[in-house]
């Protein structure tokens, strides 16, 4: 009875010493979580101005000038830029990202999958490891991105890609990423990269017009890859955020198990240490009995 009862002190400190240690990083997170939470709503309507904007211009200039990074073209090589964290301990964060990416290519590029023509830039190191052993081509030089995040390292991968389709190395380019709404949910997205993607005459659609001071062709040139760029950081940020809202969400919820498992194994000690008291009375009073016979 008294090696139970230790076996179950023992495992009522282990569960204790566990439920420490995910209070402590669910605070983390959410420290961490307002930081990142900041930089994205500040980020979003910024991004995404600039995307509505560039959309328009390439829509409205179909055939008046030469848009290289707009030019559409059979898709039979692949770019897939997968936005991981570097971390664990997030839930299904990583998990979620990994599953749309291997979606896209089962449901959308199939056929040059088996050609070999589907490439992933990974954004994070549970992304790269997860591509690079099951055999998938991965470019291996940007997924250290999340270690030193800024403008700076992102736009060296962004770069990368826009230059790999110019170089006609991709005809399609898109970003699998997770967009951040609360701490408590995120939505797991598949956006196009490149070709740019023009604006449809669905209803609803706006027809901007735009005066261009310089030139047309002078802000498309310098503006593109600048607003390409704000593009790829902006969904490294969501994707900041979503890592932290998920750890400190999982964290939360590792707590709560672990107050449940306390209670339970509680119970389960108070019990035998009450059934070890009832054992030691009886023999003590049987015991007492018997010398008294």
């Amino acid at each position: 009875m008294s090696g139970q009862l230790k076996e179950v002190r023992n495992r009522i400190k282990s569960v204790t010493s566990t439920q420490q240690i995910t209070k402590a990083m669910k605070m983390v997170s959410a420290a961490k979580l307002r930081r990142a939470q900041d930089a994205i709503t500040q980020m979003a309507p910024y991004s995404r101005k600039l995307q509505e904007m560039l959309s328009n211009i390439v829509s409205s200039s179909s055939g008046e000038m030469e848009m290289p990074l707009a030019n559409e073209r059979p898709a039979d090589r692949v770019l897939l830029i997968a936005i991981t964290s570097d971390r664990g301990l997030c839930g299904g964060y990583n998990t979620n990202v990994i599953k749309l990416t291997r979606t896209v290519i089962e449901e959308k590029y199939a056929a040059q999958h088996a050609k070999g023509n589907v490439t992933i830039l990974p954004l994070g190191k549970k992304g790269y490891e997860y591509f690079s052993k099951n055999n998938f081509k991965v470019i291996d030089n940007y997924w250290t991105v999340f270690s030193n995040l800024s403008f700076e390292n992102v736009r060296e991968a962004a770069i990368y890609a826009q230059q790999s389709f110019l170089e006609k190395k991709y005809d399609r380019i898109e970003i699998i990423y997770s967009q951040f709404k609360n701490a408590a949910v995120q939505e797991f997205v598949c956006e196009p990269y490149l070709p740019i993607p023009r604006v449809t005459n669905e209803a609803g659609a706006k027809n901007s017009d735009f005066i261009f001071e310089p030139s047309k062709e002078i802000l498309v040139e310098e503006l593109m890859p600048k607003i390409l760029n704000t593009q790829v950081f902006k969904a490294i940020l969501d994707a900041n955020a979503s890592e932290h809202g998920a750890r400190m969400t999982a964290m939360d919820k590792a707590s709560e198990n672990a107050n449940e498992i306390l209670r339970a194994l509680k119970i389960s000690y108070n019990r035998a240490r009450q059934a070890a008291i009832t054992t030691e009375l009886t023999e003590i009073v049987s015991g007492a009995a018997a010398l008294q016979g």
